[in-house]
């Protein structure tokens, strides 16, 4: 597994309300480009985002489905774009300091043409990407708490 992570400077179930939204996908997910629709008891084992990858007009429409949740702490995902693939990314979600988050991201790519690369040729493609991804997860839940912070002021 390819892995990357970050420190963000809120609680952990303040990280995780932003993932369990998953009309936030495509905010901070790199590639993803638009969801079309996310069933309702997302993040539950089994749910399912419905989203599209790459740009416009060449996107793939695919989806995203929870493998495993710990709500709070933990979020597998087994991540779909055929004809690329699928990857299992696992989300940790760990208590850094007071009031901080470290946020593992792992990623494995699990089907597809991906899957026959070195894991050093692939780590070149999946540690920046999920490096910007997790950059723009810390974006995405400092700025909704902030804006959570002022509403309740």
């Amino acid at each position: 597994m390819i892995e990357v992570s970050r420190i963000i400077d809120v609680p952990p179930d303040v990280v995780f309300v932003v993932l369990a939204d998953g009309w936030n996908y495509a905010g901070w997910v790199v590639g993803s480009s638009h969801i079309r629709d996310v069933d309702e008891d997302w993040p539950a084992v089994g749910s399912r985002i419905h989203h599209s990858v790459g740009p416009w007009p060449l996107h793939i429409q695919d989806v995203t489905v929870v493998k495993a949740v710990e709500p709070g702490t933990f979020l597998s995902l087994e991540a779909r774009g055929w004809p690329l693939g699928a990857a299992e990314v696992r989300l940790t979600l760990l208590p850094h300091g007071e009031g901080k988050t470290e946020v593992r991201m792992a990623e494995e790519v699990t089907r597809g043409p991906g899957k026959f690369l070195p894991e050093a040729v692939q780590a070149l493609i999946a540690k920046p990407r999920n490096t910007e991804a997790l950059a723009r997860l810390a974006d995405l839940v400092t700025g909704k708490h902030a804006n959570r912070k002022a509403a309740q002021s």
